[in-house]
């Protein structure tokens, strides 16, 4: 296999222009009816308040304060008078969460309802174009 000799490589060196095809004829555009609508309305646009996450936050605030008053105070080691128990923190927490965050949900719900009107107030007429273009075939 050594004693093979090279291939030639073709020489492209001579002169000569390069061949151009000319491109191919563009085809004729379809011709398509087209029905355009135009239409020019007003539109009220303003910003509104997500309520979900105003409820999140409202109920996840009620379970930092039902946490806050649960380890504050320590009123657990003592028998209640009505009923004679006593109760755990665990207990007393859970309470507190019953109150604390429905208290929380709607403290966040009338915020988000008091944003929605202060948004309500700043709102703004706007144009808007609408265009339809229907292609009939």
């Amino acid at each position: 296999m050594a004693d093979q000799a090279p291939s030639p490589i073709p020489d492209d060196s001579d002169n000569r222009e390069p061949q151009l095809t000319p491109p191919p004829a563009p085809e004729a555009p379809r011709q398509h009816a087209e029905l355009i609508e135009d239409e020019v309305e007003r539109a009220t646009v303003r910003r509104t308040p997500k309520y979900p996450v105003f409820l999140v936050v409202g109920a996840a605030l009620g379970l930092i304060v039902a946490m806050i008053l649960t380890f504050t105070f320590n009123g657990t080691s003592e028998e209640s008078p009505s009923t004679g128990l006593v109760y755990s923190q665990g207990q007393v927490f859970g309470f507190l969460l019953l109150i604390c965050v429905p208290v929380g949900l709607a403290l966040g719900g009338i915020t988000a309802l008091v944003l929605d009107r202060v948004f309500a107030r700043r709102a703004h007429a706007v144009t808007v174009d609408h265009e339809r273009i229907h292609t009939l075939d």
